[in-house]
């Protein structure tokens, strides 16, 4: 070993999130290229359709969006007349050929475009807290199906996926499902309504000074597009590095110790300076490219108000036009240029949103586990029969692992599960809990087959100690109580002392109340092992399943935990999977696995003087650990 273990996500390469289009300084909005869907009408169907259920509220959102908007753009048009008004008041004046100022007709028309920009801002308002509810309550819904959907999925899925991926669609596909659909949904209609409502405003005015204004936008689509194409690719690197930099942070930290043990810190650094390098460069061009386009975009349009200050000074000579016109015009084509960038950023935002919707509904599709029967058997009391009845299983239907396992299991016995790597001990436990089914044969509990239990009730019947110990982010009263909910605090400390683990926890500052976490690095892997196992007394279930439970603990220790295991193994069907046969000398019975069949069965003593394979893995393991 010369690097820490890789995790599956930090090895991956990090996509970056989908968030809609970027923003550069000063809110200019840069066309990004998203993640395209597979088949974008279909999806967009889809999601019309979840959307079905909300159609009353976005109606009503489209009808508040386009209402706020014609107000916002009838306001500048009106207050054009109250500079007229005025103009002309100050002009007579000036000439003498006027009454002067008439301030009741610019007090009505301030009031009256007063009145619709409180209108429109209220309208705003209203259909933002519409929508707002809208997209978050189908955000509510996604992740709730979602998580109803993990719990119905079958093992064989999660083995094949990785956790980085199921977290990405429970995460960042749904954000992005909900950012279009809280503003960019109401923001495509306003925008839209924006641009043929101002263009239509700019025509009434001077249809003369509209084609001045028109030449701005394909100059202006030029420099975005010239700009774009070239910080689009360095804000691609900047993302690819990103998750890069991310990745190897995440993992020098989580194998920190074999990092050090092996004097990695130069290589870790160097990499990581390299990285960092990388996206310095990427982010610093990206940003200062992204920076240009305001300023550019500024000058462009002020080259625009120019010349259409020019022509409309021209017009307004010639009696063709009012000052007040002039005023409004130049306010519309302020108004006219932001819709347009953000009308181009449609077609991306929609591809995004199909995208990360395509594979939320991909995920809702995916093929659930067998539902449990409609009927299920609900024995009043669990014997502790179990037998394997010519049972035949492959992860993959080509790839049988199990071929042809039978085994006839009394109440009370303690059944050894004994072979070299890859025998199918561990798949045999996998079984029996019913993670997966068996392709051929049966499993029976109690002389029924365990697919006539329901897969709740079954698991209810075992107890697991696995090799590999959970705890979540809690107190330690609270992990021992996982498994029974309703156990009383003095039975969470009795099934605590049975495992040994009480005077490690009284030893602690809070003792039961010490919250678990990430950050808890004063507990051993062996201390949370012992925990896992008083989570199981504390459980005391009717059958046990011990994979490798002691693999962690040292020898004292060892003792001590199968001593109390003994207690609780007592009248109770048991499962051991281990590794240093040692451990299981005592057993009832012993099942020796290789290349998924049973090769020996029988006592440890029997099994020793037959000189065969379980012989050879013992005396192999004696040989290296110097057991006896």
């Amino acid at each position: 070993m010369s690097e820490p273990k890789r995790t599956p996500d930090s090895s991956r390469k990090q996509a970056p999130l989908m968030r809609g289009p970027r923003r550069g300084p000063g809110g200019h909005m840069v066309m990004m290229t998203g993640e395209k869907a597979r088949d974008f009408k279909g999806t967009m169907k889809q999601l019309l359709d979840y959307l079905g259920a909300y159609k009353l509220g976005i109606l009503v959102v489209l009808v508040f969006a386009i209402a706020s908007t014609v107000f916002n753009i009838a306001g500048p048009k009106i207050l054009g007349r109250a500079t007229t008004t005025l103009f002309e008041g100050v002009m007579g004046m000036i000439s003498g050929s006027g009454d002067g100022i008439d301030f009741d007709t610019i007090g009505r028309i301030v009031l009256l475009a007063t009145g619709l920009y409180v209108g429109s801002s209220l309208f705003g308002y209203i259909q933002g807290w519409i929508m707002s509810g809208i997209s978050v309550d189908i955000t509510y819904r996604f992740r709730k199906e979602i998580s109803e959907k993990i719990n119905r999925m079958p093992f064989k899925y999660f083995d094949n996926t990785t956790q980085g991926e199921v977290l990405s669609r429970i995460t960042n596909d749904v954000d992005t499902i909900n950012q279009t659909l809280s503003q960019s949904l109401s923001q495509m209609v306003t925008s839209l309504v924006t641009v043929v409502g101002v263009l239509v405003m700019m025509l009434t005015i001077s249809w003369q000074m509209t084609l001045v204004a028109l030449t701005i936008i394909p100059l202006s689509g030029g420099v975005v597009m010239l700009i774009v194409k070239q910080s689009q690719k360095y804000f691609t690197q900047q993302q690819d590095y990103l998750g890069h930099v991310n990745g190897h942070v995440e993992e020098m930290f989580g194998g920190h110790l074999v990092m050090k043990a092996f004097n990695g810190e130069a290589d870790s650094v160097r990499k990581f300076s390299r990285l960092n390098n990388t996206l310095y460069s990427a982010a610093w061009k990206s940003q200062f490219l992204s920076g240009l386009m305001m300023p550019i975009m500024r000058f462009v349009g002020n080259l625009g108000y120019v010349g259409i200050s020019i022509l409309g000074g021209t017009l307004a000579i010639q009696g063709l036009i009012t000052v007040g016109d002039i005023q409004a015009f130049i306010q519309y084509v302020r108004s006219f240029t932001q819709p347009i960038t953000q009308i181009a950023n449609i077609s991306n935002v929609l591809q995004q949103t199909a995208a990360a919707a395509e594979r939320v509904f991909e995920f809702l599709a995916e093929e659930e586990e067998i539902p449990d029967v409609e009927h299920p058997v609900q024995p009043d009391e669990i014997q502790g029969f179990v037998e394997f009845r010519n049972v035949q299983f492959g992860y993959n239907p080509e790839e049988i692992v199990i071929k042809d396992f039978s085994a006839d299991i009394k109440p009370g016995q303690k059944i050894a599960l004994v072979g070299p790597t890859g025998a199918g001990k561990t798949t045999m436990v996998k079984l029996l809990m019913r993670f997966y089914d068996v392709n051929q044969g049966a499993i029976l509990v109690d002389g029924h087959n365990i697919k006539d239990y329901r897969r709740r009730d079954l698991r209810c019947m075992f107890g697991m100690v696995l090799q590999d110990t959970w705890l979540f982010n809690g107190t330690i009263m609270e992990n021992i109580r996982y498994g029974r909910p309703g156990a009383t605090d003095e039975e969470v400390i009795r099934a605590a002392k049975a495992a040994h683990v009480d005077h490690f926890v009284r030893t602690q500052p809070e003792g039961y109340n010490m919250v678990i976490n990430e950050e808890t690095s004063n507990i051993s892997q062996g201390q949370k092992q012992l925990m896992t196992i008083a989570r199981v007394i504390a459980l005391d279930p009717s059958m046990l399943i011990l994979d490798e439970a002691t693999s962690s603990v040292d020898t004292r220790t060892e003792v001590l935990i199968q001593q109390a295991m003994d207690n609780l193994m007592k009248d109770r069907t048991s499962f051991i999977i281990a590794h240093r046969l040692s451990t299981i000398r005592n057993a009832d019975w012993i099942l020796v696995m290789n290349e998924g069949d049973i090769v020996e069965q029988g006592v440890h003593e029997e099994l020793l003087a037959k000189e065969g394979f379980y012989a050879e893995l013992y005396n192999s393991q004696f040989d290296v650990t110097g057991e006896n």
